[in-house]
């Protein structure tokens, strides 16, 4: 599961209907048993990332507030006020993606919408939609969201089947998602899909390395990607360069990718000791067992970046006019 991504192929042109589905004929003519135990493994992952989020949620926010992803630390820097790094790494993207305003946006995987949040302050007048497998965020996103007054949504629904229509969104905001994804070919197929006509697509994400061609994992970075997969229910990895190739599969401009992974290598060793402290063992002792499994395994992120197998990688692309 680990060893890299099966090839990567988007869906025909002009072979999708709205919301992105294949004719009904199509998917008949599918092979059911193949489809039917897909479709039973990912439904077995979907609930598997609901559960790990709805109960580790609160247990982050209480430590570290709305924001549920990396920080940035610049040349790898320590510094201190990781709450302020996370939304410096907001920043970042916005400035890597030319992100210079938004008028209706969709953030797939949106947590409790940290990032939502701080770019409808950042542009006033823009709406925000999330989506996210997990109830207690959504209900989470949706509270704080609505109590500082601002216009955005968040609902329970699977980013490989979004509940929207075609080319509505000028922004789609990827924030350590992808990791998740089940099938990466379908989920840029999505993000396509909800992407308006000169609109920008935005993927910021774990990833193995890059690999060179004919070149697999070795066989202690595919352990290594095995036991945090199985702690953080994700399925295959995939690399910086599988998502650019997509993309420009799909004949998007301006794609481009950078890696961040020494900005943000000081925030893994920040995470482990707020989760040692007394009260994020208690925290961890009352969120369950996902959880407790969740922060063993955080030491091997840390290594996974040392070892130059884990890589931190900002995507971006443009949707045609």
């Amino acid at each position: 599961r680990a060893g890299g991504c099966r090839a990567l192929h988007p869906p025909p042109r002009g072979a999708r209907g709205r919301r992105g589905r294949a004719p009904a004929r199509a998917r008949q003519a599918s092979n059911s048993s193949s489809s039917t135990g897909n479709a039973a493994s990912r439904a077995s992952l979907n609930a598997g990332i609901a559960r790990f989020y709805d109960d580790s949620s609160a247990l982050w926010e209480n430590m570290w507030d709305e924001h549920m992803h990396h920080g940035l630390y610049p040349g790898g820097r320590a510094r201190r006020d990781h709450q302020q790094a996370q939304v410096d790494m907001i920043e970042q993207t916005l400035r890597f993606a030319r992100v210079q305003q938004l008028t209706n946006g969709v953030d797939v995987g949106c947590g409790i919408g940290g990032s939502s949040r701080h770019m409808l302050r950042k542009f006033p007048g823009g709406r925000m939609e999330g989506v996210t497998l997990s109830p207690v965020q959504a209900a989470r996103a949706n509270e704080r969201t609505q109590a500082e007054g601002l216009n955005g949504h968040f609902q329970v629904a699977d980013a490989l089947d979004m509940p929207f229509d075609d080319g509505v969104f000028d922004m789609v905001w990827s924030m350590e998602s992808g990791e998740h994804m089940a099938d990466k070919a379908q989920f840029v197929d999505e993000l396509c899909r909800v992407c308006a006509p000169g609109g920008r697509i935005v993927i910021v994400t774990w990833c193995h390395r890059d690999l060179a061609p004919g070149e697999a994992l070795r066989e202690e970075e595919r352990a290594l990607l095995e036991r945090i997969s199985k702690a953080y229910f994700l399925p295959d990895w995939c690399s910086a360069a599988d998502y650019v190739g997509l993309l420009k599969a799909h004949g998007l401009d301006d794609v481009r990718t950078e890696d961040w992974s020494q900005d943000v290598a000081p925030f893994w060793g920040a995470v482990i000791r707020t989760a040692l402290s007394p009260r994020g063992l208690a925290g961890l002792l009352k969120a369950g067992v996902g959880t407790l499994r969740g922060a063993l395994v955080m030491p091997l992120m840390s290594q996974g970046f040392k070892m130059g197998t884990i890589k931190f990688q900002a995507v971006t692309a443009q949707r045609p006019q």
